[in-house]
């Protein structure tokens, strides 16, 4: 196995912990030169994304017509769901139904933050409960795999529930908070795989998991890529994609106007990502998310590399605090701490070594770039 110099990007905060990082000349890596020659020419936020937007929206108003609600926005609390939803409703003039998938992991802040934006906005929201003993029996098998994405299950519920509920309602429409201001340098796929991959899923509980199941929503590639979009006319839309949206500012226009409460890092929302983002991945693989989140503010000129660089000195996670952090973890899944942690010293495994679909990602991905419909940063 060859042993690469540790290095950092000169642009940008990503460093070697990504593996498949290549670097330049200047030192600048494969992250920063896709966005400033792929991602920034084809990205439009000025007239020409919003007089597309608004075309969009048109339809999305026409399309609605006599109907309770015209399209579905998936909330979770955090400040991209958040923002959007103000967008649609109070900029757009859509009427959204919000669509909340409750996985067991709320923190009560995004509870908070959800009922104050819809009280704000008059919207109503749908809430789908996941079944608490098929989601804890799944994450421990997530556990006991030793890969490094165990927010899997939680992320799938998430996606299968929201195309189901729209396959089922005829819902045209569903907004996504998913953007590049904040989210144009992805994570590596070693550090978070692609969540929608049911084969990996199946395999992974078929091997680690004791509860059947029977109601746990299961999504996959080809069904909400291909058979959704293309068959049945279900179309998915970025709307933060066509508008200036600067992270600091959307979060003081919704404290300002409707209490919303910020969170110490992006994810937040979820207890079980708080716990995923900022101990199990830094702590067991190495792996620092706030790498990517950073470098995407810094590329998008919403932060300084000087400040992202010292803010990574710190550690992830609040060391007054991560006891109380790992007993609630523990706790909710039913187990002990000690049990908890000897997950940590499993032996390290990836989504390689369990039944996957990558080729089917990697090809999908090939062509949607090919089509122009593909303009995010490399995975």
């Amino acid at each position: 196995m060859t042993v690469h110099k540790y290095q950092v990007c000169s642009n940008c905060v990503m460093d070697t912990s990504d593996t498949m990082i290549v670097f330049d000349n200047q030192g600048v890596c494969d992250h920063c030169n896709t966005f400033k020659n792929v991602t920034l020419t084809n990205w439009n936020t000025g007239e020409l994304g919003q007089a597309e937007l608004t075309k969009i929206f048109e339809v999305i108003k026409k399309e609605g017509g006599g109907k309770d609600f015209d399209c579905i926005i998936g909330m979770s609390g955090g400040i991209d769901s958040s923002y959007l939803t103000y967008i649609a409703k109070e900029k757009m003039g859509l009427r959204p139904l919000v669509f909340h998938v409750d996985a067991g992991w709320n923190s009560q802040i995004a509870v908070n933050n959800i009922e104050r934006l819809i009280d704000g906005l008059g919207l109503d929201l749908f809430t789908e409960v996941i079944d608490w003993q098929e989601m804890r029996d799944l994450q421990l098998a997530f556990f006991k795999s030793g890969v490094p994405h165990i927010d899997t299950p939680q992320d799938h519920a998430f996606f299968a529930t929201m195309y189901k509920f729209a396959t089922k309602h005829r819902i045209k429409y569903i907004l996504t908070g998913a953007n590049l201001s904040t989210e144009c340098i992805r994570n590596p796929i070693d550090w978070m795989y692609y969540q929608s991959d049911s084969r990996q899923l199946r395999d992974i509980h078929r091997r680690f998991g004791t509860v059947p199941l029977k109601t746990f929503p299961i999504t996959s590639i080809l069904w909400h890529k291909v058979w959704l979009p293309y068959f049945k006319g279900i179309k998915v839309v970025r709307p933060l994609n066509y508008v200036p949206y600067i992270k600091e500012d959307a979060k003081q226009l919704l404290m300002d106007r409707f209490g919303w409460q910020p969170y110490p890092q992006k994810h937040f929302e979820s207890r079980f990502t708080k716990f995923y983002e900022s101990y199990w991945l830094p702590q067991r693989f190495g792996f620092d998310v706030r790498r990517v989140q950073y470098s995407s503010l810094i590329v998008t000129g919403q932060m300084n590399r000087d400040e992202a660089l010292e803010l990574l000195k710190l550690p992830s996670y609040d060391e007054a605090t991560l006891g109380q952090e790992l007993e609630f973890v523990a706790n909710k899944l039913g187990i002990t701490v000690d049990e908890l942690n000897s997950y940590m010293e499993l032996p390290k495994k990836t989504y390689r070594n369990y039944k996957n679909q990558r080729q089917i990602y990697d090809f999908g991905a090939r062509v949607m770039r090919s089509l122009g419909l593909e303009i995010g940063g490399k995975r």
